[in-house]
């Protein structure tokens, strides 16, 4: 006898604008199970699972909950049914205390309807505890590292008591222990009965922790398989985006050939940078047309390099040389006079999501294209010339930057820097969240700016992204270079064994 889904999608379609995110879309969901999705970025994958959890209440087609028809008003609405979702940005109150924030809008009073602060704690330390997690609850959450505060936000959702959690790229910011910790928890509440919904552009981890695995590409589902040796990495990767992108599948699986430093002249210089506790005694090059990767485990230190390189953040010691010459980033002007640029890890910290990408694009440009009246239509230009070199998925320049995917938001955030080139372009977590699609668009915009001329450093906690981009890559280990790996082959083995 066939189970009911609690989940099941009918013809499901959304358009924002002139963007039609999802065409179509038939999707089951059964009791206690763990449904994989996956496909690159705009493919529709997190818009359907907004819909679910009521964030769009506006659709077309038919979604059943446990065999009724519903269309939620709002995620109250979700939350009140049994649905809960970990958005890939998160929502923690970064002020608030971390028993708070598990219990946010549903605090538990006592009998005169005060907050009971004991219970509160408690209950948020028992939760937690389901979690692998032994954290002060009276800490601010903002303190908590990325990874923790995900986990966190799960508690919150199971705290809620749905039974039908989903997970958008839960593992982008989690350690390798932190990951198997959450998959743990994914598989005690699968025993519980609880179906969870996975996202995540982590191939191996869709592979490792789901029943079944449904594919996503330009806004349909393409298939829906149980897992298997069969479905493995190339199965998914041929269905995502075709059997065209052998040089990242090959940077995920085998031994990629490291070219070296090569003898242009250095383009940036650290020597002995230290920021305690973050870093200490860092020292390395970067030369004119070459990538450079920095790869190490997450609080290794490396978004504090980075927002150093870029006048972000002042070490306590060292030096930076940019072109054999000593310079003093004492803030983010003179970062951009000495010729770097710098895309930070958070997409949220450069951009501005209300605003049509043409704005985005040119604010760091406005004082080249005049300087007493603006030109829009000088901006839309130079937008719409971005939008087709870097494969930008939008209808246009007027494109409201919000309805864009994270990975199209992420080649935006690029193209702030490429109109007018810069010397050094520091790129921190520069795939995080991404598909293998938009990862690949990534690479060869890398691939583009080092044949320019542009020295690239390449900051990242995901083997497979410096892999794919670097000529050389330095392993950053609690603040230090340990390991240094060029003119040869390396594996993603070898980096994760350095870190």
């Amino acid at each position: 006898m066939a189970v009911e889904p609690i989940l099941e999608l009918v013809g499901i379609s959304k358009a924002f604008g002139g963007v039609q995110a999802l065409r179509d879309v038939d999707l089951a969901l059964a009791p206690g199970e763990i449904h994989g999705l996956v496909g690159e970025n705009g493919a529709g994958k997190s818009t359907l699972m907004k819909i679910i959890a009521g964030v769009h209440p506006d659709f077309g087609g038919v979604m059943r909950v446990r065999g009724r028809e519903t269309r939620f008003r709002g995620s109250r609405d979700a939350l009140a049914a049994g649905i809960g979702m970990v958005h890939q940005e998160l929502s923690i109150a970064p002020d608030l205390s971390v028993a708070e924030n598990v219990y946010l809008g549903a605090q538990p009073t006592n009998r005169f309807g005060l907050v009971d602060w004991p219970a509160m704690r408690r209950g948020a330390r028992d939760l937690l505890a389901r979690l692998g997690l032994d954290v002060d609850v009276d800490a601010p959450a903002g303190l908590l590292p990325i990874g923790v505060q995900q986990l966190v936000e799960l508690g919150r959702v199971l705290f809620s008591g749905a039974d039908l959690i989903i997970l958008d790229e839960p593992t982008s910011a989690l350690s390798p222990p932190e990951t198997e910790r959450l998959f743990g928890v994914l598989r005690l509440l699968r025993q519980e009965g609880r179906s969870i919904v996975f996202i995540s552009h982590f191939l191996d981890d869709v592979l490792r922790v789901s029943d079944v695995v449904s594919v996503f590409r330009n806004g349909r589902k393409v298939v829906t398989e149980r897992v298997s040796p069969a479905t493995d990495k190339g199965w998914l990767i041929a269905r995502m985006i075709g059997p065209h992108a052998a040089d990242l599948e090959e940077s995920w699986t085998g031994t990629v050939r490291l070219a070296g430093p090569g003898g242009a002249p250095v383009a940036l210089e650290a020597i002995g940078l230290t920021h305690a506790p973050a870093f200490k005694d860092v020292s390395f090059q970067v030369r004119a047309g070459e990538a450079l990767g920095v790869y190490g485990s997450m609080g290794c230190g490396q978004i504090e390099l980075s927002r150093a390189l870029f006048g972000k953040l002042q070490p306590g010691g060292g030096e930076i040389r940019i072109a054999g010459r000593e310079v003093r980033l004492g803030n983010t002007a003179d970062a951009k006079r000495a010729g770097v640029a710098f895309v930070p890890e958070s997409r949220r910290a450069m951009l501005f999501g209300e605003e049509p990408i043409y704005r985005n694009v040119s604010i760091s440009i406005l004082e080249t294209i005049s300087r007493i009246w603006l030109k829009p239509d000088r901006e839309r230009a130079i937008a719409k010339g971005h939008i087709q070199a870097l494969n930008i998925r939008a209808p246009g320049p007027e494109t409201r930057l919000g309805a864009l995917s994270g990975g199209n938001q992420q080649k935006v955030a690029l193209a702030r820097w490429l109109t007018r080139p810069p010397r050094v372009l520091v790129l921190c977590e520069p795939t995080r969240g991404m598909d293998v699609g938009a990862k690949e668009d990534v690479v060869r915009i890398v691939r583009s700016l080092k044949e320019q001329g542009i020295a690239v450093i390449i900051l990242s906690t995901e083997p497979e992204t410096v892999l794919s981009m670097a000529d050389r890559i330095v392993v950053l280990r609690r603040g230090e270079i340990v390991h240094e790996f060029a003119e040869r082959g390396v594996s993603k083995e070898d980096l994760l064994a350095a870190a």
